[in-house]
């Protein structure tokens, strides 16, 4: 008889997400260049647990919004959220900012999800800028690059920079029908969706094509997708369930956690938005 499986430590867990909103392990601290987004996951997980009001004081959500909002840079590139303040020990706001300590597409996108879950009024966000930031890292073939100008560019950009002009309600920075073309080199013959152009189908670059598919604003109402595409793409991802319930990333691999999360989350993207 197969063994039961064991309850989950919710009270552990929030111990020690909690832990690490003081101060990463040092087994993590490689991870410190990326404060806002692990300052993301950590926050998110308390919410996602149901304990962020109970686990954590009035004073302490006050000065994590506080240290987000001190990330928030200005330039000649516009408005976005940096990583942390590592790089500018003399200022938390510098004007202009530097290729160094300017704002990053991907810690913007996590800055602003944080806000959110913390219930930031966003009176201090400044829109404009954060449009034009956007518009400058729109690359030629659509794609954005995760600082203007250079920089890891594939879908997992486009997808923050899609998530942002939904959250802001203004896709004026965002050439729409490029970045679509973009999305579509991204296809596979197999109906999932690779990181980049001619690169293998996989998981989660499928999730972030099929939700910024169902992100875009479509004058028509008409999906990116037609019956056809949608149907494969289906196809795909419930085939790459396995016997043991999960689902694996790519053809013929094994079933991993991560992408049970990955191509579930891609079916349901396409179950509301792409028939």
């Amino acid at each position: 008889m197969e063994s039961p499986i064991p309850k989950f430590a919710r009270t552990g867990h929030a111990g020690h997400v909690n832990r690490c909103l003081s101060g990463l392990p040092a087994s993590q601290v490689e991870l410190d260049p990326l404060r806002v987004t692990i300052g993301f996951y950590c926050i998110g997980a308390l919410d996602l647990l149901g304990v962020l009001q109970t686990k954590t004081s009035e004073t302490d959500r006050s000065s994590w919004r506080e240290w987000i909002w001190e990330q928030q840079t200005g330039g000649s590139d516009g408005t976005g959220f940096r990583p942390g303040p590592f790089a500018t020990p003399d200022s938390p706001v510098p004007e202009p900012y530097t290729e160094h300590d300017g704002p990053h597409l991907v810690m913007t996108y996590t800055a602003l999800l944080t806000l959110a879950i913390l219930r930031d009024d966003f009176s201090k966000l400044d829109r404009p800028g954060l449009v034009k930031f956007i518009r400058a890292c729109q690359r030629e073939n659509g794609s954005f690059s995760i600082v203007p100008g250079y920089g890891d560019t594939d879908l997992r950009t486009l997808y923050c920079a899609f998530c942002i002009c939904d959250m802001l309600g203004d896709w004026s920075g965002v050439d729409v029908d490029r970045a679509l073309d973009f999305v579509r080199t991204c296809r596979t013959y197999e109906g999932g969706y690779g990181q980049a152009p001619f690169c293998e189908a996989s998981g989660g670059p499928t999730y972030i094509a099929l939700a910024s598919l169902h992100l875009a604003p479509s004058p028509d109402g008409v999906s990116p997708l037609t019956a056809e595409q949608r149907h494969r793409s289906v196809h795909w991802l419930i085939h790459n369930q396995d016997t043991s319930g999960g689902f694996r990333g790519r053809t013929g691999k094994s079933a991993d956690a991560c992408y049970s999360f990955w191509c579930g989350a891609a079916l349901k993207v396409g179950e509301h938005s792409l028939r």
